[in-house]
């Protein structure tokens, strides 16, 4: 999938094109708040998965737990830490996977203002 945000380095833009991708990703995600569905997917995550008519490269983001491939199959980032939720981890530990940084690493760079923009903008310039 392509789209005019593509080439802004490392920023996934939820886009109607990726929405439409990812609803029954997004739609699996939001099942986790209720208890009972937490208690059957973590019982038999791969069961629990394929009652979701989701794509197998969905199915294995969320299995290898891997945050950014989860945004990239459309996954909306607001539903896609009900998945960490499950597994006790924060939302500044996706952050940081997302960063490639650590925890620690990320909470140190957002205490000292946050990441610099620079090589972080649109490479067309037009964003």
């Amino acid at each position: 999938m392509t789209n005019a945000f593509d080439d802004i380095p490392g920023t996934v833009v939820f886009t109607g094109e990726r929405a439409r991708r990812g609803r029954h990703l997004n739609r699996f995600c939001m099942s986790l708040m209720k208890p009972e569905n937490r208690a059957r997917f973590l019982a038999d995550e791969r069961a629990y998965l394929d009652e979701w008519p989701m794509t197998e490269a969905q199915k294995r983001a969320v299995l290898e737990r891997d945050f950014a491939a989860m945004l990239e199959e459309g996954g909306n980032i607001f539903f896609v830490l009900k998945v960490a939720a499950v597994d006790g981890r924060s939302t500044q530990s996706v952050a940081a996977s997302l960063a490639g940084q650590t925890p620690e690493e990320y909470g140190a760079m957002m205490r000292a203002g946050g990441r610099s923009p620079e090589g972080l903008r649109s490479i067309s310039g037009r964003f």
